[in-house]
């Protein structure tokens, strides 16, 4: 029954226009132009009142007419089959009103996420729900802190680049190192607070140089006949642990703030119930 009720509504929404064509039988202007008619469905010139641009030559005009007709008695005759095909217990009247309700309604809380839900979330909430709920965000497979390089082997100055490598553990020619990269690497991650996918980083090495199951080795150079590779691994976690909390922030943030709107969406419902109520505009007679 719910998917028939999809089904109905979205033959309903995309024959709007269809359906307001047949309002205008015995209703049009004597000097309106009826375009088409499927069995007792009428379309009429004026249903196509703005869809003309300004500057439109008459050739244009009869284009988008014939187009629009064209698609009109399509969907005429697809309704008029979709209409027989309705079984006699559906009460349509009832299946419009209750989606039109529910249109109604999601405009309405629309408006009210988009006037008072708070989306900031700061990171002491994100550490305490992590904390809370790690446990539910469990690995499929593993994810590294590092820093990667892939520089092609005609790249100048590859000496000088092994040597900011060679120093980038304490920091020391960090800058003078992401300066070369960005001028010169294939493809660079020097950022040590992010986490990535093993797979991702694999990927960017010749097949099999980098195991993607469980993370062993945290250091490695390699070099194939275009390029030369760096990779150190500061911090993995394997599959079946909990997601490292930088790695799922933004998961996290967007849970936090789909609790907050529900919980403001039940507050409000809530107020209105017991504004309405001191109204005496709530009757109830069930008892």
């Amino acid at each position: 029954m719910k998917q028939l009720f999809k089904q109905l509504c979205g033959l309903l929404v995309s024959g709007v226009l269809l359906w307001g064509g047949c309002q205008y039988i015995g209703k049009q202007p004597a000097e309106d132009r009826l375009l088409a008619k499927v069995h007792s469905k009428s379309l009429y010139l004026s249903e196509l009142d703005g869809m003309f641009p300004d500057g439109t030559t008459g050739e244009d005009s009869s284009l988008i007419i014939n187009s629009y007709v064209e698609r009109w008695i399509r969907e005429a005759l697809l309704l008029h089959e979709a209409e027989k095909s309705i079984p006699g217990d559906l009460n349509i009247d009832k299946l419009v009103r209750d989606y039109r309700a529910s249109l109604v309604r999601h405009n309405y809380e629309k408006i009210i996420v988009e006037m008072a839900l708070d989306s900031v979330v700061t990171a002491e909430e994100l550490a305490a729900f992590y904390e809370r709920y790690k446990e539910q965000y469990q690995l499929e497979g593993p994810v590294v802190r590092c820093y990667f390089i892939k520089v092609p082997l005609s790249a100048p100055d590859l000496d000088e680049l092994r040597s900011y490598w060679n120093k980038n553990k304490t920091r020391e020619n960090y800058a003078p190192l992401v300066d070369y990269c960005d001028q010169h690497a294939a493809a660079h991650l020097l950022e040590d607070s992010a986490w990535y996918r093993i797979e991702d980083i694999a990927a960017a090495f010749p097949t099999g140089v980098v195991a993607t199951d469980r993370v062993t080795r945290r250091e490695l150079t390699h070099k194939d006949d275009e390029y030369l590779y760096y990779l150190d691994i500061f911090e993995v976690r394997n599959r079946n642990e909990p997601a490292p909390l930088g790695y799922i922030t933004e998961d996290l943030r967007k849970t936090i703030l789909r609790y907050r709107k529900i919980k403001l969406l039940e507050d409000k419902k809530e107020e209105m119930y017991e504004l309405e109520l001191r109204r005496n505009n709530i009757q109830v007679y069930t008892q």
